[in-house]
C-alpha cells in the first residue's frame, strides 16, 4: 500500500485514470447507455483499491460531456492547458480570500483585467472570480439592489426581454423577489429586446429600475441591442446589467465582436469561463461599476480577517480556490487568436448543423445568432420531441437538451466545445436522421 505521504502515487494513479478517460472521450458514449446503482464508498481500502473502484464502477457511466458532441446546455470541454493548470491550482492549493502572503490574488486580479479588455468592458468595472454564471448574476443583482437602496430607499424593479432562470432565482435570494421581473416585448420572431419598448416601460416606471440585457440569450443565441440600450438606461437612471455567460465570447472573433458594441455602458456584467473558454467547472466572473457597494453587501468583518482589498469581501465565498489560473492559462497559451478561432468554429458548426437538420425535413426554429440551433420536429408535441431525443441519445452520438420556443415543444444544440470538428457535425446529422420516426 503506498504511503499517504507519497504524492507521487497518487498523482501517476489520478493521471492513469484521467489518460483513459481522454484517450476513449472522442469515441465513448455521448451519455452512458447503461444506468447503474449508486456507486457506494468503500472505506480504507487503500490508494490503489480506491483507483480500481473509480474505473469499475464510476468511470464507465461518466458522460462524454467534456467531448465534441455533448451539445446539451452550454457546456465547454477542457483545453489540455486549461486541465493542466487546473491540477496545478488543486497542487498549490491557494486560497484567494485576501492578499497576504502570495500572490495568487494578483494574478486573479490580473487575468480578470485581461479578459475585461479583450470583452471591452469599461474601465471602471472591477472583476472578481465566482462559481459559474448564477453566483454571478447574484452578486450583480445584490449589489444593483444595494444601489437601489441608497439612491432611492427602495427595491428596484428588473425588466428584462428573455432573462435567464437564473435572474429569477438572484431576484429571490437577494430579496428582490420574482415578481418584480417585468417582461419587456421582443422583437418579431426573435429573442432580443424591442430597443423602443424598453424605452417606453422605463418612462412609464416610477422608482429604480435594472435592466437585465442578454449577450448570447440561452434558446437562440441571440444579443440584445446594447449600443440602443445602453442610453435608454442612462437616461432613465437605470442600472444595466448584462448577462454575458456564453455569449460575451464572441468579442475574440472579429466578425461577432460588433454584437457586443455598447457593452461598456454596462453597469455590472456576467460571463462564464467554463462554457466557451474551455476550462474546467467551476469558473466564472462577474464585473461591476460600484465596488463600494458591493462590499456594502459581502464583507466579512471579524478581527482576524483582513481589509481591502481582499477578494473576500466582494463575493459570497470568504475562501475559494484560485480559479482564475485555467483562464490566465488558455489566454498565455492560445492568445485572442486561438479563442477566437474555435468561437468562430462553432459558430460555423452551428449553421452547418441548421442546414443538415432542414435537409433532413426538421424545421429550424431560430436565426443562428451564434452558436445555438433550436428546431422542431414537423407537427410534434412534447412528447414526439421526448421520443426523439430518447432514441437520438440511444445511438451515443450525440446529447441535445429539450426545450419550449414561440410555444412550440422544440430541441436545442448549442456548440461551445473547443474539440468539435465538421467531421464531428456530420455524424450528429447522421445519428439524427437514425432517430427520426419510421
Amino acid at each position: 500500500m503506498a504511503s499517504p505521504h507519497d504524492y507521487g502515487a497518487a498523482l501517476d494513479g489520478a493521471r492513469r485514470l484521467a489518460d483513459d478517460f481522454l484517450a476513449g472521450l472522442r469515441e465513448r458514449a455521448v451519455i452512458p447507455r447503461a444506468t447503474p446503482a449508486p456507486p457506494g464508498l468503500p472505506e480504507g481500502v487503500g490508494l490503489e483499491a480506491a483507483f480500481a473502484y473509480l474505473a469499475e464502477h464510476v468511470a464507465p457511466y461518466l458522460s462524454a460531456s467534456p467531448g465534441p458532441r455533448y451539445l446539451g446546455f452550454v457546456t465547454g470541454g477542457a483545453t489540455p492547458e486549461a486541465l493542466a493548470a487546473d491540477w496545478l491550482t488543486s497542487a498549490w492549493d491557494q486560497n484567494v480570500s485576501n492578499r497576504v502572503g502570495s500572490i495568487a490574488a494578483d494574478l486573479e486580479a490580473a487575468t480578470l483585467a485581461a479578459y475585461a479588455a479583450q470583452f471591452g468592458l469599461a474601465p471602471s468595472l472591477q472583476g472578481r472570480m465566482v462559481s459559474g454564471a448564477t453566483a454571478a448574476n447574484l452578486v450583480s443583482m445584490a449589489t444593483a439592489r444595494q444601489w437601489a437602496a441608497r439612491t432611492q430607499g427602495a427595491l428596484p424593479t428588473v425588466f428584462a426581454g428573455s432573462a435567464h432562470s437564473s435572474i429569477l432565482k438572484a431576484m429571490a435570494i437577494t430579496g428582490i423577489g420574482r415578481e418584480r421581473l417585468v417582461p419587456v416585448a421582443t422583437l418579431p420572431g426573435r429573442t432580443a429586446v424591442d430597443a423602443r419598448a424598453l424605452r417606453e416601460a422605463l418612462a412609464a416606471h416610477a422608482g429604480p429600475a435594472v435592466v437585465v440585457a442578454s449577450a448570447g440569450e440561452v434558446n437562440t443565441g441571440d444579443f440584445d441591442d446594447l449600443q440602443a440600450m445602453a442610453p435608454i438606461c442612462r437616461e432613465a437612471g437605470a442600472w444595466l446589467h448584462v448577462d454575458g455567460a456564453f455569449g460575451l465570447f464572441a468579442a475574440f472573433d472579429d466578425a461577432l465582436r460588433p454584437r457586443l458594441a455598447g457593452i461598456d455602458g454596462a453597469d455590472s456584467v456576467t460571463v462564464d469561463f467554463h462554457k466557451w473558454l474551455n476550462v474546467p467547472y467551476d469558473s466564472a466572473a462577474v464585473y461591476v461599476s460600484r465596488p463600494e457597494l458591493q462590499r456594502e453587501v459581502f464583507a466579512a468583518s471579524s478581527a482576524y480577517l483582513g481589509d481591502d482589498p481582499d477578494p473576500l469581501h466582494y463575493t459570497p465565498e470568504n475562501s475559494r480556490r484560485l480559479r482564475a489560473l485555467a483562464a490566465w492559462m488558455v489566454l498565455a497559451v492560445r492568445g485572442r487568436e486561438g479563442i477566437g478561432r474555435w468561437v468562430g468554429d462553432n459558430c460555423r458548426q452551428a449553421r452547418t448543423l441548421a442546414r443538415g437538420l432542414e435537409a433532413l425535413g426538421m424545421e429550424v426554429l431560430n436565426e443562428i445568432h451564434l452558436n445555438i440551433v433550436a428546431f422542431a420536429l414537423p407537427a410534434s408535441d412534447a412528447a414526439a420531441r421526448d421520443a426523439f431525443l430518447s432514441r437520438l441519445h440511444g445511438t451515443g452520438e450525440a446529447f441535445m437538451t429539450p426545450t419550449m420556443l414561440w410555444g412550440r415543444p422544440a430541441i436545442r444544440a448549442a456548440f461551445s466545445n473547443w474539440s468539435t470538428t465538421d467531421a464531428d457535425v456530420e455524424r450528429i446529422v447522421s445519428a439524427v436522421g437514425r432517430a427520426l420516426p419510421a
